[in-house]
């Protein structure tokens, strides 16, 4: 099993990120996939998979709660790690959509979401893409690359079957995890209709972690 999504290099790990590590080894899982945040995140992004080399496979994007006005600054600098050799990127990530804590820069998050899309374009890879009450505008904007065959997972999914029906015909990925076992989610419910080969496993670590160990690190 791979963990399609975790950020497991950040400082909530600092202490003991090697027998998480471990742990996963021994419960078998092959990879750790990892979505990068912001600018500050990169180093410690980039340290992570120097150590697990083998088992850490880093993402270059960015988050959309870390769109400001200065975003295009931000994208300009992130987008130089994209043609460096030495690292092998497995995915433009985490890129997307969040209308729930701030709407100030909606309309930059949508322009920054579209460029890291060419992103996916030009160097033939996938997305992992975060929504958060915006699942319906990342759809609409993610249909107008699918000419260029681009695709991906839509991370943490939690909509209706209507829209994960959506992301099926885009033949994206759904990215599932903890919240499948909160109930006012009702997300299984849903996923009882949706066939295991549009689901991916991910555990967005140390966040959202399922029941009963909601409120601890995940």
């Amino acid at each position: 099993m791979i963990d399609t999504h975790t950020h497991i290099y950040l400082q909530e790990f600092d202490t003991d990120r090697d027998l998480v590590i471990q742990r996963a080894k021994d419960a078998g899982i092959t990879a750790l996939l990892l979505p990068n945040i912001d600018l500050d995140s990169v180093e410690a992004l980039h340290q992570c998979i120097q150590a697990y080399r083998s088992f850490c496979k880093p993402m270059m994007g960015l988050h959309p709660c870390s769109v400001t006005a200065s975003y295009k600054d931000a994208l300009e600098k992130l987008s130089t790690y994209l043609h460096l050799k030495s690292t092998a990127y497995c995915g433009i990530g985490e890129i997307g959509l969040d209308y729930y804590w701030d709407n100030t820069f909606v309309n930059e998050q949508k322009k920054a979401l579209e460029t890291q899309l060419n992103w996916c374009d030009h160097f033939s890879l996938p997305f992992s893409m975060h929504t958060r009450e915006a699942i319906e505008d990342a759809i609409a904007i993610t249909k107008t690359f699918l000419d260029k065959g681009v695709r991906g997972v839509f991370h943490c999914f939690g909509g209706s079957l209507a829209q994960a029906k959506q992301i099926i015909d885009m033949n994206c990925m759904l990215g599932i995890g903890g919240v499948v076992t909160y109930k006012k989610a009702a997300l299984d419910e849903v996923l009882r209709y949706i066939p295991l080969s549009h689901i991916v496993l991910e555990t967005d670590a140390p966040y959202l972690p399922p029941v009963p160990n909601r409120g601890k690190r995940n």
